[in-house]
């Protein structure tokens, strides 16, 4: 099934783009494997799928050492803590939930040498939504000067994920806030080049807006098991 639900995506994915007047091509599909185990994501590979989201971090580099024969793209789309960050700049190629400068200075401290540049988005909470994580927008460009003169991290852009909403023209709506920071990070010289926005139940709105990346989990997997470690999150898994 996870093979046939991958084709089902990503054919969504091509039907919202045609739609939009946008190339299939500038849409990449993240498949959230938190709390699946290796067995899911090789069946996942074998469908052609190379980037992977994961929210849990021991548990991620566990899947990543078992998965070390592909060539896999790993993001962590996670709240990073300051006792997490060395596991995440050794081990992961992606960092998409940066909102704090303190942890963006740890990771390119920790990033080893060898090692290409961490490549990381800022989280932005679009609607402002108090219990959940992200930069305020009207703090966000200040962050990302910072961030972008860090040593062994390159910044590609920014990731959201807004309360749901009640219909397609709204979840275009709060998308394209989204979408008006990026360009407005893009103006100030920054060069971003990722806007990962969108999940199963919208990823179409978020197309419509601009996403260049969506982030689907269970649609892709299915049901979620228990976590293998408990963590802090301001929401569970950041996909549909």
């Amino acid at each position: 099934m996870i093979a046939e639900n991958i084709q089902s995506i990503r054919t969504r994915i091509g039907a919202a783009c045609r739609s939009a007047g946008r190339d299939p091509e500038s849409v990449r599909l993240m498949a959230v494997s938190k709390t699946f185990d290796a067995a899911a994501i090789r069946t996942a590979v074998t469908a052609g799928q190379t980037v992977f989201g994961e929210n849990y971090i021991q548990e991620a580099v566990d899947k990543i050492g078992a998965l070390r024969e592909y060539a896999l793209e790993w993001h962590c789309i996670g709240p990073v803590q300051s006792n997490k960050t060395r596991l995440v700049a050794e081990h992961f190629g992606w960092v998409d939930s940066i909102d704090r400068l303190k942890i963006a200075q740890r990771l390119s401290e920790q990033r080893p040498a060898h090692l290409p540049a961490l490549q990381l988005c800022i989280q932005v909470n679009v609607d402002g939504g108090v219990n959940k994580a992200g930069v305020a927008p009207n703090e966000l460009l200040a962050l990302a000067r910072l961030v972008a003169q860090l040593p062994r991290l390159r910044l590609r852009g920014l990731m959201s994920i807004p309360e749901p909403a009640v219909d397609f023209p709204a979840a275009k709506a709060v998308h394209a806030r989204a979408r008006a920071l990026f360009e407005l990070l893009n103006a100030d010289g920054l060069e971003l080049d990722t806007l990962s926005i969108g999940m199963s139940a919208d990823l179409e709105a978020a197309i419509h807006a601009g996403s260049t990346m969506v982030r689907v989990g269970t649609a892709i997997f299915g049901g979620r098991a228990a976590p293998s470690q408990t963590v802090t999150a301001s929401r569970d898994d950041g996909v549909a």
